[in-house]
């Protein structure tokens, strides 16, 4: 029988067992969609403790709280940290199957050199050895990290905010991680909501010019992606819960936009319509960029009405959307390639169910002489688990090829989030340690470096040409 979390956690055979430690271990990491705060990675965070650090605004832990029966009081109330602290303890030994039994324990003793298991009855000892640890002032934002060695960073931004703190960052004389923006203009796309008209108002004053057009809109969205080009920005991000695609024109395009910024109300079948042809006008920015385009698909978002009234967005409340993806994408895709639009591209489903359909489709797109050029996003949210890790690996290895893929993102708000990585690169390590002793690929060590080292690093960082 192993021990839990040993050097060898999760690789089951020699050649895995090889790979990890000889090739995929320190490598540095990538983090090419995240969630962090880059005030708070300027500011050099000092966390008061570990609740802070921890469960701060994490909703997947949230939601396995409110699971194991917690008042919501201990999970987004008004409790104190230690009894909040103290909820999660008393959570984590149910959650046998769940990543976050791994990755709890993980960043436990790979920040704070925690051994023991986390449970009710230890909550107090361990609180008190991590927040001890915290006022060493050595685990401070940046110190996370650097000693997680990361060296590039892609936070998510509104084409409106000001990238100050980016700016700031580039200065800072004793930190040498690049802490990039990634242009995610979903507001804009969204017309039918109630954030759309405020938005508008924002950018007229990002860009100190009045939005009274489709033109000025158009405007306004390319003058943003400049000024976020000249800070660094490499990757655009949008979160389509569906896939809108609708034939239509400038002038329809247009006209729509017009009811929306009067505030009237736009049917689905326009705002396909208005979303398909800002979408093309965007791809097309950022093809002219250089920059990587990424589609997070499928997600279902504030399902809990009541919830949502009471605690608002990003609290726990979103699953997985079935929403069809295949032809609406293929519509998308196929309109960029004909005008030349069609940037590099990462395409994410929260469904499982589509990766080989996404895996499948991409293959239509590939060429122009750029390795990899659409990829099938790593497995993302609700799929970032042992199963999902493998299952999306395994389908883009079916279909097209894993060798080029530019691994693992974080997509997290927690500055302890950077174990995920070397969960992932231990998965990796093990499935292909499988496939080399199954006599399925060979033991080629020149190889097996080459991918091991493509798929944990080398290839993100040729891919966003970091």
């Amino acid at each position: 029988m192993k021990t839990f979390l040993d050097e060898n956690f999760l690789l089951t055979n020699e050649t895995a067992v090889r790979l990890f430690h000889e090739y995929a271990k320190e490598l540095p990491i990538i983090d090419y969609h995240c969630h962090l705060s880059p005030q708070e990675i300027y500011e050099n965070k000092q966390f008061s403790n570990i609740t802070e650090a921890w469960l701060y605004g994490d909703h997947y832990k949230w939601r396995l709280m409110r699971a194991n029966g917690v008042e919501e009081s201990k999970v987004t109330g008004e409790a104190s940290d230690y009894e909040r602290f103290a909820a999660w303890a008393a959570t984590v030994p149910m959650a046998i199957g769940n990543p976050l039994y791994h990755w709890s324990h993980m960043e436990l003793r790979t920040f704070f050199g925690v051994n023991e298991l986390l449970n009710a009855e230890n909550a107090s000892v361990i609180w008190e050895k991590v927040n001890a640890k915290l006022a060493e002032g050595k685990s401070r934002a940046r110190d996370l990290i650097t000693d997680s060695k990361v060296t590039v960073i892609c936070t998510t931004d509104d084409p409106v905010d000001s990238l100050e703190y980016h700016i700031k960052i580039k200065e800072l004389p004793d930190f040498n991680t690049q802490v990039l923006p990634s242009y995610r203009p979903d507001k804009a796309l969204e017309i039918n909501r109630a954030t759309f008209l405020p938005w508008i108002a924002q950018l007229e004053k990002a860009t100190a010019t009045a939005i009274r057009s489709y033109d000025d809109l158009l405007a306004g969205l390319e003058s943003r992606a400049l000024f976020f080009d000249s800070v660094g920005c490499k990757v655009s991000d949008h979160a389509l819960d569906y896939v809108p695609f609708a034939e239509t024109t400038k002038e329809e395009a247009a006209a729509i936009f017009a009811k929306g910024l009067a505030g009237q109300a736009v049917s689905l079948e326009e705002e396909k319509k208005y979303k398909t042809y800002t979408l093309l006008f965007l791809g097309g920015i950022y093809k002219k960029l250089d920059w990587a385009m990424q589609y997070h698909m499928n997600a279902a978002r504030n399902n809990n009405a009541d919830a949502f009234a009471k605690l608002g967005p990003d609290t726990g409340f979103d699953a997985v959307g079935d929403s069809p993806v295949a032809v609406a994408l293929q519509g998308l895709l196929s309109s960029l390639a004909v005008a030349d639009n069609l940037p590099r591209t990462i395409l994410y489903s929260l469904n499982a169910r589509d990766n080989e359909i996404l895996a499948a489709l991409m293959g239509c797109f590939q060429g122009g002489g750029t390795a990899g050029k659409i990829q099938l996003g790593a497995a993302w949210w609700f799929n970032d688990t042992k199963d999902g890790m493998i299952s999306q690996m395994k389908s883009l290895g079916n279909f097209g090829l894993l060798g080029r893929f530019v691994g693992m993102l974080t997509d997290s708000r927690s500055f302890l989030s950077y174990t995920r990585h070397e969960y992932f690169r231990r998965l990796l390590c093990n499935m292909i340690g499988e496939w080399v002793e199954a006599g399925e690929f060979p033991n080629d060590e020149a190889l097996l470096k080459q991918l091991v080292e493509g798929i944990s690093y080398n290839n993100a960082k040729e891919y966003f040409k970091f």
